[in-house]
């Protein structure tokens, strides 16, 4: 099953919502649940800690996740998992405070097995790459650029198909994934920790 996920942030472009919702339900963390009904959504259900949207508007379409431990998003993804999604893309996730942002990436790590997560930017987006998805195969056009981010300690990382390639390295949280290009034939990656992927619009 696929999901969105509509965050409290800048809101997304409705064209690439539209394409998303094909054979997938829409949730809202908190108020990005208004904020897609303001853009002319049918949201399911709203999620979260629920502090910034008035309940009343959503009885019996709410669930409060009330753990502080983890944020809302990352809550989201362990709730969607143990309902029986397997695909959750996430949009409404640009703008916001700096911390704010971060958490967004630092959710990626958080999120269980098996699910596939997409965070869709206003230019561009994130796919997580876990050891437990295999590889991550695709192609795109000749001089296209990608970046690959270690999210943990990875002791085996590869790259091929690629202007800059690695063969089983080791890469951690750094700038050293930045910007590599595409040679306009197959690329893979595969990895033993948790990368982000980022492909630009």
């Amino acid at each position: 099953m696929r999901a969105v996920l509509w965050c409290n942030g800048d809101s997304p472009n409705p064209e690439l919502v539209s394409k998303l919702l094909h054979d997938a339900t829409l949730f809202g963390i908190d108020g990005g649940a208004d904020k897609a009904i303001a853009a002319g959504f049918e949201v399911s259900e709203v999620i979260g800690d629920l502090d910034s949207v008035d309940i009343a508007d959503w009885k019996g379409r709410s669930t409060l996740l009330s753990d502080d431990s983890s944020s809302d998003l990352a809550k989201s993804f362990d709730l969607l998992s143990e309902r029986g999604f397997t695909e959750v893309n996430v949009v409404g996730i640009d703008g916001g405070s700096s911390d704010h942002i971060l958490g967004i990436w630092a959710a990626l790590t958080e999120a269980p097995l098996g699910l596939s997560v997409q965070l869709h930017h206003s230019n561009g987006i994130t796919k997580r790459l876990h050891p437990a998805d295999g590889s991550l195969d695709f192609v795109i056009p000749k001089g296209d650029e990608f970046s690959v981010f270690a999210l943990q300690d990875c002791q085996q990382v590869s790259i091929s198909g690629a202007r800059w390639n690695l063969n089983s390295e080791p890469l951690k949280f750094s700038s050293k994934g930045l910007h590599n290009q595409s040679l306009g034939e197959n690329i893979s990656i595969s990895t033993d920790g948790i990368l982000a992927v980022i492909f630009g619009s």
